[in-house]
């Protein structure tokens, strides 16, 4: 099942150049309902599908499970490795057009290591967060922790997805409702039918990354004029939830 939600995800999010000459609606059978739409305060994976959709994480597992950069840019680890600055690659926008940040990032990551395992022993190694710049943050902690990239990139259970400010600031106890994102995907609340069907629309803005699409790293690129949602009831059993990719 887990290998089946893998390839679908993958799916949606890597709609090949061939798609993206014409007009394209992926209709997909989901394996499950998805009827919560916070990917920190679940660990179900339809949530946690949902969430790399539209939004994206700081790093990214590629095909062989190792951590690559995917909204950062660049970084930088102090000899005795108690220092990561990091730097946000240029351009990045959420589906309102704001500019993404770290004002954004420094709560996304406060909200995670609330919840999740991994993030939480990050947490208790952390001396600090702080935004040097709009497109920089530096992590200083108290002591080494190798697992670092890991916990920035991890897919299960709970990944690092990076949401407004505002959205972020959420208590974990707490489901959000704001489900604006900055990731290849814009989940569309209004046709939202939880049990019947889920849509998304490609989002114009989203700039993907220039290395090969990798596992769930490197370009996340949907169709230039394709979207996703649910398929047709008459073509599933009615007890089965679709998903709809398709075009604005």
């Amino acid at each position: 099942m887990l290998r089946r939600c893998f390839l679908l995800l993958a799916a949606l999010l890597l709609v090949g150049p061939a798609a993206a000459q014409s007009t394209k609606t992926l209709r997909v059978v989901m394996h499950s309902d998805l009827k919560i739409l916070d990917p920190i305060w679940t660990t179900a994976y339809i949530v946690r599908n949902h969430g790399y959709l539209i939004y994206d994480t700081l790093f990214a597992l590629d095909d062989k499970l190792k951590p690559q950069p995917q909204m950062v840019d660049s970084w930088t680890v102090s000899d005795d490795q108690l220092t990561w600055t990091f730097k946000l690659r240029d351009g990045l926008k959420w589906h309102d057009g704001q500019p993404v940040t770290t004002a954004d990032v420094l709560p996304s990551i406060k909200r995670f290591t609330d919840k999740d395992a991994l993030g939480g022993l990050l947490a208790k190694s952390t001396k600090e967060m702080t935004a040097v710049d709009d497109r920089t943050f530096r992590i200083v902690l108290k002591e080494p922790f190798g697992l670092m990239l890991k916990a920035l990139a991890k897919s299960a259970s709970v990944p690092l997805f990076v949401m407004p400010k505002r959205v972020a600031e959420t208590p974990v106890s707490q489901q959000i409702s704001d489900t604006t994102g900055s990731g290849p995907f814009i989940f569309k609340k209004d046709e939202w039918k939880p049990g019947e069907k889920v849509v998304y629309l490609r989002n114009p803005d989203y700039k993907p990354r220039a290395e090969p699409p990798s596992g769930l790293a490197g370009a996340r690129s949907p169709s230039s004029t394709g979207s996703s949602g649910c398929g047709s009831p008459t073509a599933r059993p009615r007890s089965t939830p679709c998903c709809r990719a398709r075009s604005t």
